[in-house]
């Protein structure tokens, strides 16, 4: 049996390219999950940098931005920080390689330096991104993990595949909800409603919790967690990312599908919760999981196929994708 777990889930609204503020930020917020007793911080998405803004930098800006990773700065700083509070941090950056080939990066770090990273599978926010090619599954206290960034979760094949390859835990960042799209109810929420929300807050919740937002994300999230009998740590900020406003909903979800700690302030939060290794086998997913019959699919799940990707609020006005 696992030892039981403690992990922390964070929202808190980041400053664009401006990374001294937001590691400061994480910082204060890693203190305050060490002393919750957490063993564990989880960040969202290039929360490190900044993540809209990068729409619309140009490729040499992009490289600026870029850090390597284990030797760039804010990769050293997190493994400081890690060392003082005794945590482990996941959180997220721009890197770029040797090659001068530059990703949307996630990485786990403790006091003694790099645990893991992963490149985003399906990135888009820019186009001079190179796509990850492989997936991610390694070891914190004897808990197997596993890492998908943002639209990596929402291709199913990849979520199973990191839980097939061990991943009890499956850390998702994002940066997501409130943005248009094709499904019914989606869209941006005004920027103005964040700026007044100490004297309205229902308006804001209204918009947050609806089809924009946090319904959207219970149409699918809870099944990741549920099909693959894996925890879910969730991650998302809150407040404004450049010009867009996103509504957090940070938090953590159990084997079951079931939300054991949700962020619910409209301001930087973090919850805490205990994972527990029993979960992993008397969730329905592990036995859904023992029962398959790859012999049936294996050949279609892995056939090629010619579609393209159209994010929509990516489009330029003559309808180019950025």
């Amino acid at each position: 049996m696992i030892e039981p777990l403690k992990i922390s889930a964070v929202q808190f609204e980041h400053k664009s390219l401006n990374k001294d503020y937001n590691l400061s930020m994480m910082e204060r917020m890693c203190s305050e999950a060490a002393a919750e007793g957490a063993k564990i911080i989880a960040f969202h998405e290039c929360c490190i940098s900044g993540y809209t803004a990068a729409k619309s930098l140009s490729v040499s800006d992009l490289l600026d931005i870029s850090e390597t990773v284990p030797d760039g700065p804010s990769t050293k700083k997190l493994v400081q920080i890690a060392a003082k509070h005794n945590i482990v941090i996941l959180a997220g950056l721009f890197e770029v390689d040797k090659s001068q080939k530059c990703y949307n990066t996630y990485i786990c770090v403790d006091q003694n330096g790099l645990v893991a990273k992963h490149r985003k599978l399906h990135p888009f926010i820019h186009s001079g991104l190179s796509s990850g090619e492989n997936y991610t599954v390694f070891e914190i206290l004897d808990w197997k993990c596993g890492i998908l960034i943002c639209y990596d979760n929402n291709i199913v094949e990849n979520v199973r595949a990191t839980s097939l390859l061990g991943a009890d835990i499956l850390f998702m960042p994002h940066v997501t909800m409130c943005t248009p799209s094709t499904r019914p109810g989606a869209g941006f929420v005004n920027p103005e409603l964040w700026h007044n929300r100490k004297s309205d807050p229902t308006s804001l919740r209204e918009e947050f919790n609806g089809l924009k937002g946090r319904k959207w994300l219970m149409k699918w999230l809870p099944a990741r967690a549920y099909d693959n009998a894996a925890y879910v740590v969730f991650t998302n900020p809150i407040g404004m990312d450049e010009d867009q406003l996103k509504n957090g909903c940070s938090m953590i979800l159990d084997p079951f599908g079931d939300i054991i700690a949700e962020c619910k302030k409209l301001d930087n939060d973090l919850v805490t919760a205990i994972l527990t290794s029993d979960k992993l086998e008397d969730a329905g997913g592990s036995r859904y999981k023992k029962a398959r019959r790859p012999e049936l699919y294996s050949r279609i799940i892995g056939k090629s196929h010619h579609s393209e990707q159209k994010v929509a609020w990516l489009d330029d006005e003559d309808g180019a994708q950025r």
